[in-house]
């Protein structure tokens, strides 16, 4: 069995408060692009993973696919499988790739081995993995709160707009991102945010990680800024970087002008 991890960006991404248990609780809606990984799943004799394309940082058993694949295991007897993983979105840039692997190694071992397991049980089994994991069994835009395994349905269609993503050769850790910001209540929800014309988002849904990686990397500001001059509606940071997105009304020749740092573009 196949199927195709896609990306995801942040539109808007507040941080509220700091958690008793050490994480964050933020305001944020995620929507996914067609910015897409290859997972294949196949039973086997013994469980063995492979992985192709991009290189992932660390140890290949220490990968979210396995971590999966694991945690199922512990309440069902799956056999073994083979995983195939072709990994095109690049990781530590905020788009969500390695969470988008997990939870769809959970819906092709739900599919596989025929555990009828339920929409809320899968997110239940992905929230274990990573806070935005659970995003990714919905298929849909979704409004995250708590560390971002709350969710519900985000009232947005981005489709007919074109987007860019840019992906410098810069690498901002999630510890460093967080002990950049300050948690505070902001004066708008951002469901609120969400809901006006994306032509008055830009001064108005924010990032808050961008204030301080900004200055730390300043590239990333001047990437923004060359979104917006070339005529991104909408441009931000994705999580907690390092990539940046715009969002456009029409196609532009994006590999062109973003050659050093273009990372994929097409239509939403």
């Amino acid at each position: 069995m196949v199927t195709f991890p896609p990306s995801k960006i942040n539109l808007g991404l507040q941080i509220l408060s700091k958690r008793t248990d050490g994480y964050h609780n933020i305001s944020t809606c995620f929507y996914s692009f067609p910015w897409t990984d290859v997972l294949e799943i196949l039973p086997f004799n013994s469980l063995t993973f492979r992985q192709t394309g991009l290189a992932i940082p660390g140890n290949a058993e220490d990968n979210l696919c396995l971590k999966a694949y694991h945690i199922l295991k512990e309440d069902f007897k799956i056999d073994t499988v083979q995983i195939h993983l072709h990994k095109n979105i690049p990781t530590g840039a905020g788009l969500g790739g390695g969470s988008s692997d997990a939870a769809h190694t959970i819906r092709l071992l739900n599919a596989l081995f025929e555990l009828d397991l339920s929409a809320e049980r899968i997110m239940q089994y992905a929230s274990r993995i990573g806070s935005d994991c659970a995003f990714f069994i919905q298929d849909r835009p979704m409004l995250g709160s708590g560390r971002g395994e709350l969710l519900e349905l985000a009232n947005i269609n981005l489709k007919g707009y074109y987007i860019v993503v840019l992906v410098p050769a810069v690498h901002v850790s999630t510890a460093e991102a967080y002990n950049g910001v300050t948690p505070h209540i902001p004066d708008s929800e951002l469901h609120e945010l969400i809901g006006m014309r994306i032509a008055e988002w830009r001064d108005r849904l924010v990032n808050d990680f961008e204030m301080s990686i900004f200055q730390k990397y300043p590239m990333l500001q001047q990437l923004k800024e060359k979104l917006y001059s070339n005529g991104a509606v909408y441009a931000s940071m994705s999580g907690s970087g390092s990539s940046v997105f715009g969002i456009f009304e029409k196609e532009i020749e994006s590999k062109n002008l973003f050659r050093d740092s273009f990372g994929w573009s097409g239509w939403l």
